[in-house]
């Protein structure tokens, strides 16, 4: 039982991580333009909110033992998430009016303009959602003899996770749904799963104990 729920609690957080990347490079490319360097931007902030979020998620899990330590992040998290469209506003016409009215923009600012603000707007909540991978491998795994068979089949079920957010992102969400929709959606979801964590967590932790 305690597998099974750390599968699903790390599907849907690799899912919302995915779908983050695809529809944060349309959303940044209203401001930035659709180039190659928007997207190296976000995937590369994408990478750099992972690389964080397995960092901090590990140093939790060797801290505490109960999953509401994650529900306390993804609930937050999902509320940046959710107002993304009205909130992100003015981080990004700070950046793009800081330029001189007029003047060309230096070749270094043009490609590490969408990087500041893809950072501004999305690394705070990826961070978060990549902490819960590490932590439930932790909370998974009942013994040095399962830390390879727990930490796989948490990884895979991330990955699964992602390749579908990829692809309901590219094939569903934005054909379908306006940016400010699918933000909306995708932060309430994110509350949902702090939500799940901090209600499984008496339940993890019986499961932990025993």
């Amino acid at each position: 039982m305690r597998s099974v729920i750390a599968a699903v609690l790390v599907f849907l957080g690799g899912f919302i991580i995915m779908v983050l990347e695809i529809v944060g490079a349309r959303f940044l490319a209203r401001d930035f333009g659709s180039s190659f360097h928007v997207w190296v931007s976000q995937i590369g902030v994408v990478l750099i909110a992972l690389a964080l979020g397995y960092y901090l998620g590990g140093a939790l899990a060797d801290r505490w033992r109960r999953l509401s330590v994650m529900g306390f992040l993804l609930i937050p998290a999902g509320v940046l998430v959710f107002l993304i469209p009205q909130a992100s506003g003015g981080m990004i016409d700070w950046i793009i009016t800081r330029h001189p009215e007029g003047a060309a923009i230096p070749i270094f600012w043009q490609k590490c303009d969408p990087v500041l603000g893809s950072a501004l707007v999305f690394l705070l909540p990826c961070v978060a959602l990549a902490s819960l991978s590490p932590y439930m491998i932790r909370m998974a795994t009942q013994s040095l003899a399962m830390v390879g068979r727990s930490s796989g089949s948490i990884i895979a079920a991330s990955t699964v996770g992602s390749i579908a957010g990829v692809f309901v992102s590219g094939f569903i969400l934005i054909d379908h749904f306006g940016l400010k929709s699918i933000f909306q959606i995708t932060g309430g979801l994110t509350v949902l799963l702090g939500i799940l964590c901090i209600g499984l967590d008496r339940k993890l932790a019986v499961a932990y104990e025993r």
